[in-house]
């Protein structure tokens, strides 16, 4: 006598989560690839929301298809937890950008000395590396807002001459990977030497602007160094870890003479 087994169904929320879940993989990438070529305007960002969308999408078809597998015992876990694992690894990003945006004041131009910013040059070399971009100049009211969530931002204060002072930040400016397109070393009247860099993130590839002052002081020298963000109103603390890392190696090459 034949047994008649019958064979679980699949889910087909299950099925279309893990199709879903590629798809917003192969988007995200997309717009990863778009923006980091240079299109970070309208359509690399919008490439690169829509798969976050998608992950979206894809986490909620699969909590669906997670609760009718658990309740009508159908087949598909393996592509739910798929789908899921995905979905969750794209979604990291937009997550830790929510908490920071949540955490932080909406800035995008942090410096050292918030009394006197550097100022960014305006010099022909400058803005011709910066495609003409320059960033305004910020209010005192809206950096004293800087104080209360960037402690550690301060000026980088060296019992070094002025001229080992500068290359010192010429070469952590160096090493931290960016683009000098203009450097003055100490000398003339006021004694200020100044550097002019363009830092990339390292996703994303955005340009950000950075200025370095070193001043001379009685027992030394002083560095400020102010960085803008070119994007948007708010830098998820982007420019205050740059800031922080530029210090951080300067301290390592001070330690390292």
């Amino acid at each position: 006598m034949r047994r008649i087994v019958l064979e679980q169904p699949f889910s087909r929320a299950a099925i279309w989560s893990a199709r879903l879940a590629l798809f917003a993989l192969v988007v995200t990438i997309y717009g990863i690839i778009l923006v980091r070529g240079g299109q970070q305007g309208i359509p690399g960002l919008a490439a690169l929301g829509s798969g976050f969308l998608l992950a979206a999408a894809t986490l909620l078809l699969a909590l669906m298809a997670g609760v009718a597998i658990w309740n009508q015992g159908l087949k598909g876990v393996r592509s739910i937890g798929g789908a899921a694992v995905i979905a969750v690894t794209l979604l990291a990003a937009p997550a830790y950008m929510a908490v920071q945006y949540a955490r932080l004041p909406s800035l995008n131009d942090i410096s050292t000395d918030i009394e006197e910013p550097p100022s960014f040059s305006r010099s022909r070399a400058a803005l011709a590396a910066r495609q003409g971009h320059v960033p305004v100049e910020r209010p005192r009211e809206s950096r004293l807002v800087q104080r209360q969530a960037y402690q550690r931002i301060i000026p980088i204060v060296l019992e070094l001459p002025p001229e080992d002072a500068y290359d010192l930040a010429l070469k952590a400016a160096a090493n931290r990977g960016w683009r000098i397109i203009e450097q003055a070393p100490p000398g003339g009247r006021s004694g200020i030497g100044r550097i002019e860099a363009i830092a990339t993130t390292r996703i994303l590839r955005f340009a950000d602007d950075v200025t370095i002052r070193v001043r001379p002081r009685v027992d030394g020298a002083r560095i400020d160094i102010r960085s803008a963000s070119r994007i948007g109103s708010h830098d998820l603390g982007a420019n205050a870890a740059r800031i922080q890392a530029f210090a951080d190696e300067v301290q390592l090459l001070l330690s390292a003479r």
